[in-house]
């Protein structure tokens, strides 16, 4: 027997993407909320952030109804929703959406279960949703991984599934490529096609192989991490400058898009601009967005070779220090406070932390002074 298609009303899924587009939630959450696939809710928040200017240019037409047609209308309407309140008084609307579920009344009912999902405000694929019984441990897995990938970013996917079955997890090499991939995370040892770089889009030279990196705003660089939540995660990318290790800018985002890592692009940016500006080979940074905003700024692009793990090290020195020094401390319950605590972490980074290669000054102190030096020279 063939899988059965779920069905989505227009509004429901608007309610969704609306909810993935405020960033308010993980994708993770929200899945398990309203009982819908995570690849699913991506493509209806694609589509509203598509389709969302022309609501403001199309003319919505509509046709008129005869004043007949529409009393005879109302007059059934008024009947049955008389039924249905009587009904719905009976039950409570403040609940969660669990107790909602219980309150559906499967025994004969007057009201069809898909009108009363509909007053309860939960839509019937939530009702039927049976929650999978891994989710919870795929994403204890996913914490491992972080862990491990963290310490040892040279494991792929066959290392990591040993190391996990070392630790007693029954697990396959298939599930762990699932999740590094939803992850965002892969091995930084050379192997074939490493980096899915955008399709089309041109891939620049690594310009930064035996180059001394002796000023600020020389070099800029940037990269995605992933974040550990209770449940699920998010992703944070940041721009750095090589030789002062300042971060000049960072954003969050709940979906590996390309907008997140534009808009930190542009907020550094705003603060000063570097000679040489150097990224991975990954989709978001190989988009004609990204590189463009690179080019109007007349900056010089640079991009590692696929799968070399020195081309980016200051990145990737970034990452570890963050999750070991905040991240790993903290179990983050939202995403709100993930963003606000590792926003406060960002400030101790750049202003009060010393930075034992920089001769325990901080990154800050070491930027500003470069950066004030060469106002003063120009």
């Amino acid at each position: 027997m063939g899988k059965i298609r779920k069905n989505y009303s227009a509004s429901f899924k608007g309610k969704v993407a609306l909810e993935a587009v405020k960033k308010e939630k993980t994708i993770s959450q929200l899945s398990s909320e309203y009982g819908v696939h995570s690849n699913q809710i991506n493509q209806w928040r694609k589509r509203l952030l598509e389709e969302l200017p022309d609501i403001f240019s199309k003319k919505r037409q509509k046709k008129e109804k005869d004043t007949e047609e529409l009393q005879a209308e109302l007059y059934q309407q008024i009947g049955q929703l008389k039924v249905e309140l009587d009904w719905l008084k009976k039950k409570s609307l403040n609940c969660s959406v669990d107790l909602k579920r219980q309150c559906v009344n499967q025994d004969k009912p007057r009201i069809p279960i898909t009108r009363q999902c509909d007053l309860f405000g939960i839509n019937r694929s939530s009702y039927y949703y049976q929650s999978s019984r891994n989710d919870n441990y795929n994403l204890f897995l996913m914490r491992l991984i972080d862990e491990e990938y963290t310490k040892y970013p040279f494991y792929g996917v066959e290392k990591m599934t040993a190391i996990l079955r070392r630790q007693g997890h029954t697990i396959n090499p298939k599930r762990i490529r699932r999740l590094m991939r939803l992850m965002g995370l892969e091995a930084i040892y050379p192997k074939p096609n490493l980096s899915k770089a955008a399709k089309g889009h041109k891939i620049y030279p690594y310009l930064l192989r035996d180059v001394s990196i002796d000023r600020v705003d020389q070099v800029w660089s940037t990269d995605i991490t992933y974040i550990r939540l209770k449940q699920g995660f998010i992703y944070l990318v940041a721009v750095i400058d090589w030789f002062s290790r300042y971060v000049l800018s960072y954003e969050f985002s709940t979906t590996l898009d390309k907008e997140f890592c534009i808009k930190a692009l542009q907020d550094a940016l705003k603060v000063a601009k570097p000679e040489i500006f150097n990224t991975d080979q990954g989709s978001q940074f190989t988009s004609d967005a990204f590189t463009g905003t690179l080019k109007d700024a007349g900056v010089t692009i640079s991009m590692d070779g696929r799968g070399r793990a020195l081309d980016n090290i200051f990145v990737e020195r970034l990452w570890r220090t963050v999750k070991y020094e905040r991240v790993y401390l903290h179990n983050y319950e939202t995403v709100r406070e993930a963003i606000q605590d590792i926003g406060k972490y960002f400030n101790f980074y750049n202003n009060i932390r010393p930075h034992m290669s920089l001769d325990y000054q901080t990154p800050a102190e070491i930027y500003l002074d470069g950066f004030f030096q060469r106002k003063v020279l120009s």
